[in-house]
C-alpha cells in the first residue's frame, strides 16, 4: 500500500501553507511524518492511502504494526490456454507480493473442463488468479493485474462492451470476487513476451503438470 502525506505549515501571523508528498511506501511515509511532527511547525498532518482512507500519525503507527505481516505490493500475471479439440483450458497465474520486509513469488496453475474459447480461458485464468489472492488472505488492497488479453482487461475496465452471455457471466463472478475482497484493481495489458511465465504455466496445466509453489525472492 502507498500513502500520501498532507500537512499545513504554520506561519506566524499568516495563513498556513499546505504541502503534499508523492506516493510513498508505508515505512517511508511514517518516517517522513514523524520527522515533520518533530519540527512542531506542522498541523493537520494526515496520511491518505490508495483506497482513499485517511489516517493520523498515531493511527498510522498502529496500522503498520498490525499489517506488517499481511501481503502487500501486489502484482499479478495471468494467462489462459485453450485446447479446442478437448474443450479444456489451462490456467496460469503468478502473484508477486511483499510480506513484512520479505518479497515472495507464488506460481500456480489449473486445468478446467468445458471451455468454449480462448477468451473464456482468459477470463477463467483471471478468476483463478483472484482465488489465489483470497487464499493469501488479501483484503482492502490495490492490486495490479497484467495479462496479454486486451479484450478481458478492457472489458473489466468497462472501456469495451461485452455482448456475449458467457463472458458477462465471468465478468459478474470476477467483479463480485473483487468486491468481496475489497480490492482496488489496476489493469495493464502487456505484450505476450512479457507474459511468458503465466503462459508457460497455462501450457503445463494442459499437459497435466500441475504446479503450486511459493518462493522468497532474494
Amino acid at each position: 500500500m502507498k500513502y500520501k502525506l498532507q500537512w499545513n505549515y504554520k506561519r506566524k501571523g499568516k495563513q498556513p501553507v499546505t504541502f503534499f508528498t508523492d506516493w510513498l511506501d508505508g515505512e517511508t511515509a511514517l518516517e517522513v511524518g514523524s520527522d515533520i511532527e518533530k519540527t512542531r511547525s506542522a498541523e493537520a498532518l494526515d496520511f491518505t492511502d490508495e483506497m482513499g482512507t485517511t489516517w493520523t500519525l498515531k493511527e498510522m503507527k498502529k496500522l503498520l504494526a498490525e499489517t506488517e505481516e499481511e501481503p502487500a505490493d501486489l502484482l499479478v500475471y495471468f494467462d489462459g490456454g485453450y485446447d479446442k479439440d478437448s474443450g479444456r483450458a489451462g490456467l496460469g497465474a503468478i502473484v508477486y507480493y511483499r510480506q513484512g520486509k520479505k518479497k515472495y513469488r507464488l506460481r500456480a496453475n489449473e486445468v478446467i473442463e468445458e471451455m468454449e474459447s480462448n477468451n473464456e480461458a482468459e477470463y477463467a485464468a483471471f478468476y483463478f488468479a483472484i482465488g489465489l489472492l483470497e487464499e493469501l488472505g488479501v483484503h482492502s488492497m490495490p492490486c495490479e493485474f497484467k495479462g496479454d488479453s486486451q479484450v478481458v482487461l478492457k472489458q473489466l475496465e468497462g472501456e469495451w462492451p461485452c455482448y456475449e452471455e458467457c463472458f458477462n457471466n465471468w465478468l459478474d463472478r470476477i467483479e463480485a470476487k473483487l468486491k468481496k475482497l475489497a480490492l482496488l484493481p489496476r489493469y495493464i495489458a502487456v505484450p505476450r513476451n512479457e507474459n511468458k511465465e503465466a503462459d508457460k504455466l497455462a501450457a503445463q496445466a494442459l499437459q497435466g503438470k500441475i504446479i503450486n509453489s511459493k518462493m522468497q525472492i532474494i
